[in-house]
Order: structure tokens, then sequence, then C-alpha cells
């Protein structure tokens, strides 16, 4: 399995697009200095465009809140492999394993994201799934999909399209 690693505070420039693992993809758009309790702070502003929503990160705590730059190409790969393997073994009570998918989902890394979707994908003709296990599903699948689309430079549709073929033809 090929993992992420987090970055150093020197690593990110405005404009990089970064993964914060509990919000996904988003990008820097600046570093800034705010006072706070008569101390001087740098922060990362990111923007993560599909929640709306812009988050500040101090330099000195990027590495621990797990901030890292977008995978390579070798871990989507990885995580491509995991969607097309069967699904994993679907046992015990659900709030369990949805805690369980929770948290594989906050990780952020491609392979867990690629996990949570690829043992609650629902292929056409099956049952539905329940409400909270299609939220986890559509959470996992908008990570990993944002991710896709942006490692692969291409268009969100596109990236999802593509999970959803590999999963498929598993």
């Amino acid at each position: 399995m090929t993992k992420s690693t987090s970055a150093s505070k020197k690593d990110f420039i405005p404009g990089e697009v970064v993964v914060y693992p509990s919000h996904g993809v988003g990008t820097v758009t600046k570093i800034e200095t705010q006072r706070i309790a008569d101390q001087e702070v740098k922060l990362f502003v990111i923007s993560f465009e599909q929640e709306r929503m812009v988050l500040r990160v101090p330099l000195h705590k990027a590495a621990a809140s797990g901030l890292r730059k977008l995978s390579t190409q070798t871990a989507m790969e990885a995580a491509f492999e995991t969607l097309q393997q069967p699904k994993g073994q679907l046992r015990g009570i659900w709030n369990r394993r949805a805690t369980e998918y929770n948290a594989k989902i906050k990780t952020g890394n491609p392979v867990s994201l690629a996990e949570v979707v690829r043992d609650l994908y629902r292929a056409p003709g099956q049952p539905e799934a329940s409400y909270s296990a299609r939220l986890l599903y559509e959470q996992a699948l908008g990570r990993l999909s944002h991710e896709v689309a942006a490692v692969e430079r291409t268009e969100l549709q596109a990236a999802t399209g593509k999970v959803e073929q590999l999963l498929n033809a598993a």
C-alpha cells in the first residue's frame, strides 16, 4: 500500500492543490500572518470549493493536522486496484462498521476511501442501501473522485465515472 506523507510547513505554496484529511481536496490560496493572543501566527489559507469553505491552518501544525500534497499516480493506481477487489466481509453490527468507515473517510487516504466505496457500492438491481450507508458511500465517493480529478487533471464527473466504471467491472 502506498502511503501519502504529510508535508513540512515549507512545502506548500499559494495556488497549490492539497488534501486536508477531514475535508478533502482544497487549494492553498495564500499564506497570511494573524495576531492571536499577542503572538504572530503564520497560517495557510485553504479554500475548499466543493464545501464552500475556507480553512486556516497554522504552518507549525500543518503536518500534525494531516495536511498533505495530492497523492501520486502510483497511490491512485493502488486505490483503483482496491476498487476492483472483492468486497470485504460485511460482518458485525452496522454501528461499528459505520464508525470504522467514517474513520477511514477521515484519514483522506485514497486506498481507505476506495475500500469504503467498494464495500458500500450497490450495483444496479441490488437492494437499496440504508440512508446512513448511502451517506457514507457518497461522502467517500466524493472525496475519492475529487482527488482522482485533481491528480489526473480532469473534470469531477469524468473522475466519478471512472471510479464507478471500475466498481462495475469488479
